[in-house]
């Protein structure tokens, strides 16, 4: 596993079909980018491609939230950051950021991921070798400073 952190992804272009009539990404693709980086997060911690094949046991969404913080249009290539923020046996909460190629924020994206075992399908334990790179990708991200935005709530503030 890599000591870098956050993991940054590679870079993922914007794609024709994700163009809205605004002229600008629709918002449900920036989930699909959020996922698309943080494959290849899962991966370091051994969430990869072959883990639901030889072990039937794989990570479901239990909830996302997006904070649109500026427009991406067709063609723009986007990476994201990904910082593991807690975890227990069963679930990890992770925080990520959205960057343009030309280096501004677009947008955020924090989650709660359930490791589930196929065969219930329920959640379950990770097994011992996976949450173990799981706990030193949480070790690497421990000292970072917390992104800006982790825990936001969504509502309208009131003037008092």
């Amino acid at each position: 596993m890599s000591d870098a952190a956050p993991f940054l992804s590679s870079y993922h272009a914007v794609e024709e079909g994700w163009i809205d009539f605004n002229g600008h990404m629709n918002m449900g693709y920036y989930t699909v980018l959020f996922d698309r980086c943080a494959d290849e997060a899962f991966a370091e911690m051994g969430f990869g491609p072959d883990y639901v094949a030889t072990r039937n046991l794989t990570t479901f969404s239990a909830e996302f939230h997006i904070r649109y913080l500026r427009e991406v249009k067709l063609g723009d290539r986007v990476r994201s950051t990904f910082y593991l923020l807690d975890h227990d046996e069963k679930r990890f909460h992770s925080f990520q950021e959205l960057y343009h190629e030309d280096g501004w924020l677009a947008a955020t994206g924090e989650g709660l991921t359930l490791h589930v075992d196929l065969g219930g399908p329920r959640v379950t334990p990770m097994p011992e070798d996976v949450r173990n790179r799981v706990e030193a990708m949480a070790q690497a991200h421990a000292a970072l400073p917390r992104p800006d935005g982790v825990g936001r709530k969504i509502g309208i503030r009131r003037k008092g």
